[in-house]
């Protein structure tokens, strides 16, 4: 059994984790952390645990007793808590902040984007959990920079269901303003852009082109549904326009192995992906223009499901290992 431990483990990516590891066929959680929350039941906080578990939230973190750690931090904690506290050599991390997502010899994280980075995952002691924007939004991609494909600026909008705005309620993510409602927001500037360019880069050689996303906040409470445009040049059929059948190859070739990441010959709709951990992926041709539609649930494939799929990866176990989740029913 994989021992485990959770830090930041009362918020929404908490609470997912620990429904996905109190069904794991190989993880017993050693320990969920939380400060504010310690001596309380996990299913007190997290409702729809009810019935699962009697685990209680801890304000101890014995390190020694684990094999991997999961950091449920906000964005810029990891970093500080590995500053103050000492986590044992041997144990593993799988940080799903964006702290160490982007590459630096200041650190060894591996960017733990499984279709690209199987085979250093499998042998990584720190792990960098994408974000869930960048998950959708490379899944779209990473086909067309493998062969080169985008030397235009793409144009990028993706939707997301409030959970991914994280527990503590702001004024953004109060039913009484989200529902009915739609807005944007961190036009073009989002921080998932760096992770974007960093793997599209690694795949294509070099990206000139940019990366124009803009997100937008959905009034549903999970999932992200994002569509991008591409541009091709030169005649359609050459190398560097594809027609609309070699680009759906393209498509299914690349992700063929991949455990979640399907190819789907037709329209998607975001219910087929929510309370799941597989993306779908479907692009049309247009002219000299293609359209991607890439689908996930922000909380499973974009945050903890992947993690748990890592984790996987990481310990020499089958990959998808407690992530038998069904989508929801029409």
């Amino acid at each position: 059994m994989i021992k485990i431990g959770i830090l930041g483990a009362a918020g929404y990516t908490g609470g997912e984790l620990i429904r996905l590891l109190v069904n794991h066929p190989e993880a017993e959680i050693v320990f969920a952390n939380s400060e504010s929350n310690a001596g309380n039941l996990v299913a007190d906080v997290h409702e729809g645990l009810l019935g699962d578990t009697d685990l209680r939230f801890t304000d101890a973190m014995p390190f020694d007793e684990v094999d991997v750690v999961f950091f449920c931090f906000g964005h810029g904690k990891s970093e500080q808590f590995l500053q103050e506290h000492t986590i044992p050599a041997h144990v593993k991390i799988i940080d799903l902040a964006q702290d160490f997502r982007i590459a630096a010899p200041t650190h060894d994280y591996v960017y733990g984007l499984p279709e690209i980075h199987k085979a250093q995952i499998q042998q990584c002691q720190h792990l960098a959990n994408p974000g869930c924007f960048a998950t959708c939004i490379q899944l779209g991609l990473l086909p067309l920079a493998k062969a080169g494909l985008i030397t235009h600026d793409v144009a990028v909008n993706a939707i997301t269901g409030s959970t991914g705005a994280g527990q503590k309620p702001v004024g953004t993510t109060h039913f009484s303003w989200r529902t009915d409602n739609m807005s944007v927001y961190k036009v073009f500037t989002h921080q998932h852009l760096h992770e974007i360019r960093q793997s599209l880069t690694e795949l294509q050689g070099s990206l000139d082109a940019s990366i124009d996303f803009i997100p937008y906040r959905g009034d549903f409470a999970r999932g992200i549904f994002c569509t991008e445009v591409v541009k091709f040049d030169g005649a359609e059929g050459t190398p560097t326009n594809p027609t609309a059948e070699l680009l759906a190859d393209m498509y299914r070739t690349f992700y063929a192995d991949a455990a979640f990441t399907h190819y789907v010959d037709k329209a998607l709709d975001l219910k087929q992906v929510v309370n799941t951990n597989k993306a779908l992926v479907h692009i049309d041709k247009f002219g000299n223009k293609a359209v991607i539609t890439c689908i996930i649930d922000n909380l499973l494939k974009g945050a903890v499901g992947q993690a748990v799929q890592n984790m996987n990866l990481m310990f020499g176990i089958d990959e998808k290992a407690g992530l038998g989740l069904k989508a929801n029913a029409f």
